[in-house]
């Protein structure tokens, strides 16, 4: 019985080591993306602004309006792994747009689409942009989610049928030994 108390308590001393490694680790690589993220967003914005101003210079409305197209699937890149940058992504591209607004207006002209385009990303504040975008992306996380909680439990219900075999097992082996001891012993 004593035996079965102490494997226990060893057991659980075990395990709780081995999580707590594990957590520490999670942090770590939270850490990192985020600064990884951040830097993300500066190339991104270095890379989008000098494409358009390539369209602006060469005057070509379609290529320009592709190139705004791309913005908004960078947003909703930004969104799913740091709505903030996301906002800060969208407040650089809006600056270079206002900055550039005559340019664009003189070689797209009457071009709707551009019009358009630009008007979805100028009108209102990075904020209502971003949660525009934010309520189209939000479904896709979500059933993401649903999907990453059912993995999850289906893991943690692995788990601890594989611990309670585990623990079952190893008490039927102290009880074998035990009783091996007791018949050598003549008790």
């Amino acid at each position: 019985m004593m035996k079965k108390i102490l494997f226990a308590v060893v057991a659980c001393v075990a395990m709780g080591f081995a999580s707590c490694g594990n957590k520490t680790q999670t942090s770590a690589d939270a850490t990192d993306s985020t600064v990884v993220a951040e830097q993300n967003v500066d190339e991104a914005v270095t890379a989008i602004t000098s494409a358009l101003s390539e369209q602006i210079e060469a005057k070509d409305a379609n290529k320009f309006q592709e190139t705004l197209a791309t913005v908004q699937e960078q947003v909703k890149e930004f969104l799913t792994t740091n709505p903030e940058l996301a906002a800060e992504y969208v407040t650089k591209i809006q600056e270079f747009l206002k900055t550039n607004a005559e340019q664009i207006k003189a070689f797209a002209g009457d071009n709707a689409a551009v019009a358009a385009a630009v008007e979805s990303l100028t009108a209102a504040p990075a904020d209502a942009v971003v949660n525009t975008l934010a309520s189209a992306v939000g479904g896709v996380q979500q059933a993401g989610q649903a999907v990453a909680d059912s993995t999850k439990k289906a893991v943690e219900d692995a788990a601890t049928a594989a611990k309670e075999d585990a623990k079952k097992k190893a008490n039927e082996a102290i009880d074998g030994a035990a009783d091996k001891l007791k018949k050598g012993l003549g008790i």
